[in-house]
């Protein structure tokens, strides 16, 4: 049964904030993450928000794990306890009572529960310690994305998730009866954004997208957070490149100032962003993994083998992990992908051997943009909310989305991007 603890004029101390508390009386506040009784010794592993630490005392009567509690007790140091002190525990109050054990024990689900369970039961699992880690570094990242921005001079804007339209054509829309009209999930803010170009000249968004894909991999989710970046009076793809590189930068200084411990515990490094990151044509990148790694890639686009080759080289001849990829062809882009000949100024990042961000120039002149729809048979009437602005002296102007999950998994070496997401939409999950 839940009581209250006994009134006190102690603060609340972290477990990150034990060391200068040696010799001092503490009190402690979270949850019951592992617990032993040792004939008459009690251990409890407290996990709070900043980290663990072990607590010991005598006639201690513990509740079940999970459970949210108190601790009051003495700070000492031991150096074979996490974070090298534990607490000489006096009193252990019951703040909340869990009622039933987790599904799962969290501190051993990495070794001893299936990685499908652990996304069943994602309302509790979502606690383990690495599994915070890895949604704390993302909302770092989301942090950062925002940070630089701001600072760069773009504003946030907030498009509608409720459309007429796909941003991207095809099938891959939810659809939705919106008071007897047909309307869709959005699958990219990308006409918004460009609309708002004419607004503020540089924006940026962040905001699930969703796409009706059936596909089952470890690098796609149905939904997911997309990272949205747009600015006007460019000279080319080339800007929006620049823009994406210091961009990058920023969050991996954000990410040594304040998840260092993040990716220590997950055994990750944080990666070093060139001034320049290198940028190779699509035709030249697909030649080079065939000429080096006797890989041919099929299709208009670079297939996944092919990323993972190419990103390979550039890590082994150059010393990064990062790599434009340009000049796309107009089958592998959208309608709004600015056309060079047969080629568009469009654009991809990749990242350990993954595509993280799509990006490039956009038509910003009217009568190319119709004739582009036409060329891509879609009804310009259907588009008309959009093509509107384009009558009203657009500038040049370009953009580039970042997955945030995908980015976030490729940082910390998870290999399913449904991990990187607290709760995660496929195409069989909906709960929790």
């Amino acid at each position: 049964m839940t009581t209250p603890a006994p009134r006190t004029t102690l603060p609340r101390t972290f477990t990150r904030d034990l060391a200068p508390h040696d010799g001092q009386t503490v009190r402690l506040q979270g949850f019951v993450h592992a617990r032993r009784d040792l004939g008459g010794v009690q251990f409890l592993v407290l996990r709070d928000v900043t980290g663990i630490a072990q607590c010991v005392g005598q006639n201690l009567t513990l509740p079940m794990p999970e459970s949210s509690v108190e601790v009051i007790g003495t700070v000492k140091a031991h150096a074979k306890a996490p974070g090298g002190y534990e607490i000489q525990a006096q009193q252990v109050h019951v703040l909340s009572e869990a009622v039933q054990a987790p599904p799962v024990e969290i501190p051993k689900m990495e070794w001893n529960v299936n990685p499908e369970t652990t996304l069943d039961y994602r309302y509790v699992t979502v606690r383990g310690l690495k599994e915070r880690a890895t949604l704390k570094v993302q909302a770092e990242i989301v942090a950062a994305f925002r940070e630089h921005l701001i600072d760069e001079g773009f504003t946030e804007i907030y498009s509608p998730k409720i459309v007429s339209a796909g941003a991207e054509g095809g099938a891959n829309l939810f659809e939705l009866d919106y008071f007897g009209q047909r309307a869709y999930l959005a699958q990219s803010p990308q006409l918004y954004k460009q609309i708002m170009v004419g607004t503020f000249e540089r924006v940026f968004e962040v905001a699930p997208v969703f796409r009706a894909e059936e596909h089952a991999t470890s690098r796609h989710l149905n939904e997911y957070l997309s990272l949205d970046v747009e600015l006007g009076f460019i000279e080319s793809e080339e800007d929006v490149m620049d823009v994406e590189t210091r961009l990058l930068s920023a969050i991996m200084t954000r990410l040594r100032a304040r998840a260092s411990a993040e990716f220590d515990l997950l055994g990750a490094a944080i990666p070093d962003v060139p001034q320049h990151i290198p940028r190779i044509e699509l035709l030249e990148a697909r030649r080079l993994v065939q000429e080096r790694y006797g890989h041919a890639v099929g299709g208009k686009d670079l297939d996944p083998e092919g990323e993972r080759l190419l990103s390979q080289h550039y890590a082994e001849q150059h010393g990064t992990d990062f790599v434009f990829v340009t000049k796309y062809p107009k089958a592998a882009r959208p309608f709004y992908a600015y056309p060079e000949g047969d080629l568009t100024r469009g654009f991809d990042l990749l990242f350990r051997g993954i595509e993280i961000t799509s990006g490039g120039q956009r038509i910003h002149e009217h009568a190319m943009l119709l004739q582009s729809l036409r060329e891509y048979r879609i009804d310009p009437a259907q588009m008309e909310g959009y093509t509107e602005v384009f009558k009203h002296g657009m500038p040049p102007h370009g953009g580039f989305a970042i997955g945030a999950e995908r980015l976030t998994a490729k940082l910390l070496g998870i290999a399913n991007v449904r991990y990187a997401r607290a709760f995660p939409r496929d195409r069989h999950r909906l709960l929790p």
